[in-house]
């Protein structure tokens, strides 16, 4: 019998859930079917609830509804319950529904690739949800530092607040001279704005954006033009967490690096 999975949303259309998740079933040859749901706002937790007293397996879960979801399990995982949201439902063999949060393990998985987090200084741009998803993955994967630079300084303090010893929250003026990981965890691309913050803190950085494109974001575009060593989208963040989804799910890790060549090429092929 196939197992039905879904990745519920609001919007939900442009979700690349589907596409990723047939290939990794491809890759393993998992008996799957992967659905997108547009989930009216105000019916999450009942949707979802149907969905599992159905038969289904496993979900994810895209804006607005990570916290809703956060709030309808039955048990948490620590990531899940450090970023005070959810992405990832399984159901558990006595019916009961637990949650996770793969985009902070996305994110590291992904950096990884391209540099150690072992003793980094990070600056990490914004304090929304992506952001406080991904302080604990950085900080198990034994990064030195992380400050918190927001346009809302409170906000900042509240996620600095959760690991006091190693996170920080930093106004513009008061940033270190230089980074060796920059992240913008805000969606300021999406509308081709760059966070207000001294170029000398991205020069010779990795400057990673959590938006990706078909094109470089704007975020970074301003990066390269002040001096980053590298800059890196968040496509690789995407199929990262969704692997680890599979895996949550299906007990075996996909391989990330096909699946992200051919989203790539889609992106790609799309623009031009």
């Amino acid at each position: 019998m196939t197992d039905q999975y879904v990745v519920f949303g609001n919007p939900i259309k442009h979700s690349k859930s589907p596409f990723i998740h047939k290939e990794f079933a491809k890759q393993t040859n998992a008996d799957i079917n992967y659905e997108t749901a547009l989930v009216p706002l105000d019916d999450f937790v009942n949707t979802a609830r149907q969905f599992f007293a159905a038969g289904g397996c496993g979900a994810n879960v895209t804006v607005p509804f990570k916290e809703q979801a956060y709030r309808m399990c039955d048990e948490l995982s620590d990531a899940a319950q450090m970023a005070g949201a959810v992405n990832t439902l399984i159901k558990l063999a006595d019916g009961r529904i637990s949650g996770d949060n793969t985009d902070g393990v996305g994110l590291v998985t992904d950096l990884q690739r391209f540099t150690s987090l072992r003793g980094k200084q990070v600056l990490l741009l914004g304090a929304g949800g992506a952001a406080r998803g991904c302080l604990l993955p950085l900080l198990n994967a034994g990064v030195a530092q992380i400050d918190i630079c927001n346009r809302t300084a409170a906000k900042a303090e509240v996620l600095a607040a959760l690991h006091p010893t190693k996170v920080r929250a930093v106004s513009a003026e008061a940033l270190l001279p230089s980074y060796d990981l920059v992240i913008n965890s805000t969606s300021a691309s999406l509308s081709g704005n760059v966070p207000l913050i001294p170029a000398a803190a991205v020069n010779q950085a990795l400057c990673y954006d959590m938006m990706y494109g078909a094109a470089p974001t704007a975020f970074n575009l301003w990066c390269e033009a002040n001096g980053a060593a590298h800059v890196v989208d968040g496509l690789g963040m995407l199929v990262g967490q969704a692997a680890y989804s599979f895996y949550l799910w299906r007990g075996v890790m996909p391989q990330v690096e096909p699946v992200l060549q051919k989203l790539r090429q889609q992106l790609v092929g799309q623009s031009s």
